[in-house]
């Protein structure tokens, strides 16, 4: 399955992409979603660090969240990410 998710721009599109998915293990960091406020997405990762991500919408936080719980629940794996421009397109199995 794929998701394109629209971030409020390029610098935070790189952000959610290099907190969300290292390639070479294919680890995931993200261990939850801590908020989220209006367009603004509050995530912990693994270093029990928390980080803000600004997405285009409250609608495209959503299904952020939606398409990510599975991947938090160890139900499905993320595969690769691929940033273009503000846009990030994430892929699981």
């Amino acid at each position: 399955m794929k998701i394109s998710i629209t971030c409020d721009d390029e610098y935070e599109a790189q952000k959610l992409a290099s907190l969300i998915f290292i390639k070479d293990g294919k680890e995931t960091f993200i261990t939850g979603i801590l908020n989220i406020v209006k367009n603004e997405l509050v995530i912990s990762l693994k270093d029990k660090s928390a980080h803000s991500i600004l997405l285009k919408d409250e609608e495209t936080v959503e299904n952020f969240a939606d398409f990510i719980q599975s991947v938090l629940d160890k139900e499905h794996t993320l595969i690769s990410t691929k940033i273009i421009e503000h846009v990030v397109e994430l892929v699981k199995e």
